[in-house]
């Protein structure tokens, strides 16, 4: 990775995961159209991370394939199932300035990715979310989906005074130092996990930019609508409680700073990184 650009500056750069499990039948064409296209269209240095999820399939042998194959993809395996287990694991230790992950199905168009992750790179914004509830979003999905995902997010603007619009969409991004201040305060490893880190980032005063995305559902979606809409009520309840206590206030989350800029260059030796970050990632540039 060329660690600055002509001008002398630290050139900021962005980890992307993609979640997976058993997703062997589609993990190759996924992760070979993920990395043409940022490798054509993204202005940034970049690195894919595949995440599996305790994979019973052939899953872990694909992604290692990859990884051999493209010159920018990582992976990673986990014993344990949960996206949200996956996402802390690797977003943690990374060494990025900015993390953040998608859909192994590719349902959010990727033209959205630059929007999503620019007002983080250059400091205007916090977090960023895409939406497929904006009013300019375009979705294609079926009813049933739709009634779950309104719903929900009804519930939190009701149950939990959420300000965001889409809590569940697979399309996210964080500046890698406020997700290493607020980590340690999310404890689901699932489903959830979106919504605490939404809810924890709103309690903080923190910086929610929403992109609308063009959006089509996957066919072969096999969340358990029931067993995550229960889950999810279960951890409404214990935000509202954590509220309530005054313990979704984290005094140590990095601010912004006021004036948005670009960093000076700094050099390997003066980098602080977290414990457990690697510190030659090979991004492309």
């Amino acid at each position: 990775m060329n660690e600055t650009n002509a001008g002398g500056v630290r050139q900021r750069s962005v980890e992307i995961v993609v979640p997976v499990y058993n997703e062997a039948h589609v993990l190759a064409d996924s992760i070979g159209r993920l990395h043409a296209y940022l490798e054509e269209s993204f202005p940034f240095p970049f690195r894919i991370t595949i995440a599996d999820n305790a994979s019973t399939d052939r899953t872990w042998y694909v992604a290692t394939d990859l990884t051999l194959r493209l010159p920018h993809v990582h992976a990673v395996r986990l014993e344990e199932k949960g996206r949200g287990r996956a996402l802390k694991h690797v977003w943690i230790r990374s060494g990025a300035d900015v993390v953040a992950y998608m859909d192994v199905d590719l349902s959010t168009g990727l033209e959205a990715f630059l929007p999503l992750v620019a007002p983080l790179l250059s400091g205007h914004s916090d977090l960023a979310i895409g939406s497929r509830l904006h009013r300019q979003a375009a979705v294609v999905r079926g009813a049933k989906r739709e009634f779950v995902s309104r719903s929900y997010n009804l519930l939190l603007k009701a149950g939990l005074g959420a300000c965001f619009s889409d809590a569940q969409c697979g399309f996210k991004a964080v500046r890698a130092d406020v997700f290493r201040a607020l980590a340690p305060h999310i404890e689901d490893t699932a489903w959830f996990f979106d919504t605490e880190l939404l809810v924890l980032a709103q309690r903080n005063r923190l910086r929610v930019h929403e992109v609308p995305v063009d959006w089509t559902d996957d066919p072969d979606s096999r969340v358990d609508i029931v067993r995550t809409a229960v889950d999810d009520l279960l951890g409404m309840g214990r935000m509202l409680r954590s509220t309530l206590t005054g313990r979704t206030r984290i005094p140590a989350v990095p601010r912004r700073v006021r004036t948005p800029q670009v960093p000076a260059a700094r050099t390997a030796s003066s980098a602080v990184l977290p414990t457990g970050a690697t510190t030659h990632l090979e991004y492309a540039s």
